[in-house]
């Protein structure tokens, strides 16, 4: 974008801290003061915690440097001016993506096909698989593809493979695109970065394998699904989406799975963008989402 013959970038700011009066106004302010235009603003009070939560977009005319330089005074602004938390982007930053899967494919195709749309902000980078079935189907797309075999007794030679996999390809951000091992505490550490998880969640929850047929076995009324950031504890990471679908004794075990796939991949999408858009803030173990 074009202002006034000047290259014009976005910025993004994530912020929170403690509440106080003014704190709206500051912010405004210092952007105007910049010479920056805000184009969209959000904000959240956790009257329990009295924690103050906002999301700032705006634009800023002039050189890329220059944008990047605003944005980082921002931080210092908000962090020792406010006593805020504070995390700023810049939108020609592209966030460059990773992906974890085992066989089933849909979370992964429907991915895949978003970013060819040009839904997504950011670049899908690579696919890693501890089984070959998607290797067809990843070539298909030039999507660089990665078979990485996982043994239980050598499980963590495994995951330092594909940590050098994702290194290499400089990836910002992992998801879990329906990737059936628990990944090792070290995992998490080592790679230094969010991790998206999509869950198939029902009411209730049915743990191990074939879920859906747990689900039919016992007459659930309603499934549904999650994407969350993945932590060590299993499962238990902040929440960004869930939804759900209504099930009735009509349904056999085949459209319980084909509902529960269109939710997943529904989800996971979701979780994904708005994860790219810097939607979503994290405030102990649970998400702020500006949507």
């Amino acid at each position: 974008m074009l202002l006034f013959g000047m290259e014009t970038l976005s910025i993004v700011a994530l912020l929170h801290g403690p509440d106080r009066p003014g704190l709206v106004a500051r912010v405004a302010g210092w952007i105007f003061e910049k010479g920056g235009n805000i184009l969209h603003a959000d904000q959240h009070r956790d009257a329990e915690e009295n924690v103050f939560f906002q999301r700032v977009e705006w634009s800023q005319p002039g050189r890329a440097a220059d944008a990047h330089q605003t944005a980082a005074s921002f931080k210092t602004m908000a962090e020792l001016e406010l006593d805020m938390v504070c995390r700023t982007t810049v939108s020609d930053e592209r966030v460059r993506v990773g992906v974890l899967v085992s066989r089933v494919p849909h979370c992964l195709q429907d991915l895949v096909f978003r970013f060819r749309r040009g839904e997504m902000r950011g670049e899908l980078a690579c696919v890693v698989s501890n089984h070959p079935e998607l290797r067809q189907f990843c070539e298909s797309v030039n999507l660089p593809f990665h078979h990485v075999d996982v043994q239980a007794d050598r499980k963590s030679e495994a995951e330092e493979t594909q940590l050098a996999i994702f290194k290499r390809h400089r990836v910002d951000l992992i998801v879990l695109a329906r990737y059936m091992q628990i990944l090792n505490a070290h995992f998490l550490t080592a790679a230094g970065i969010p991790i998206i998880n999509i869950h198939h969640s029902f009411l209730p929850a049915f743990a191990g394998s074939r879920p859906y047929h747990q689900a039919y076995a016992r007459g659930v009324k309603i499934i549904g699904a999650t994407a969350h950031y993945v932590t060590a504890a299993l499962d238990q990471g902040p929440i960004i989406a869930q939804d759900v679908a209504r099930i009735s004794h009509r349904h056999a075990v085949k459209d319980l799975i084909r509902k529960g796939q269109d939710l997943e991949q529904g989800v996971f999408a979701q979780a994904v963008r708005w994860h790219l858009e810097e939607r979503v803030l994290v405030y102990k173990n649970k998400t702020v989402v500006f949507d």
